[in-house]
């Protein structure tokens, strides 16, 4: 991923919480029958080696968990993202120099995907995935609502997928490369929407000196 210095993040918190936040990621995987991508949730474990490990689960029926990859996988995290109109910046009253462009959280996660079957581990990681988006909910739905031998029927239709993180790159580009009026101008912009994710991109405009962003 392109990412020019002021807006690369570092932070592994910080990555690690956009992961958590992202909720759906793209897997892909280069093949000798071509790039396989496919939609799915993911969840990090940040302890489990240096950079963390990704769990999740694909259709048995998908051809990406059976086809070896070359090289390592790709699993994309996007964030909150907006369009920028030139209007919202000061500097189109002084000049008129400015242009469109796009605000955007991005983590790409790289590691070799590990695929398993083991029915125990399936059920763990089924689990911990519907925790993690249930838990928000005033009646949070549990796997064991379901009927076991139901729920063992279903793990027969998955495969596991394990990706030990080797790399992660993070970028945020919320307007850093703007002068502080500008910033404020897409940051009201934003905040005026009827988008939510404008909305969410609004609050992580950073106000001040460009240098300090």
């Amino acid at each position: 991923m392109y990412t020019p210095p002021a807006f690369r993040l570092d932070d592994l918190p910080e990555l690690h919480a956009i992961l958590r936040a992202s909720r759906l990621a793209t897997l892909v995987t280069a093949t000798d029958e071509g790039l396989l991508a496919t939609p799915l949730p993911l969840f990090v474990v940040p302890d489990e080696g240096p950079l963390g490990t990704l769990y999740g689960h694909v259709a048995r029926a998908n051809p990406q968990w059976s086809r070896p990859p070359r090289g390592e996988a790709l699993a994309l995290f996007a964030g909150p993202d907006a369009y920028v109109t030139p209007s919202w910046y000061a500097t189109k009253q002084e000049h008129g120099r400015v242009v469109p462009t796009w605000n955007y959280v991005a983590v790409h996660a790289h590691g070799t995907p590990e695929f398993f079957d083991d029915p125990d581990r399936l059920l763990d990681v089924v689990t911990r995935l519907t925790d993690l988006h249930e838990s928000a909910r005033p009646e949070p739905w549990t796997v064991a609502d379901a009927p076991e031998r139901f729920v063992q029927g279903q793990l027969k239709g998955i495969v596991g997928l394990r990706l030990p993180i080797a790399r992660l790159e993070g970028k945020r580009k919320m307007s850093q490369n703007r002068s502080a009026e500008d910033r404020a101008g897409v940051a009201a912009g934003l905040a005026a929407s009827d988008r939510a994710g404008d909305r969410e991109a609004a609050a992580l405009i950073a106000p001040g000196d460009p240098s300090a962003a």
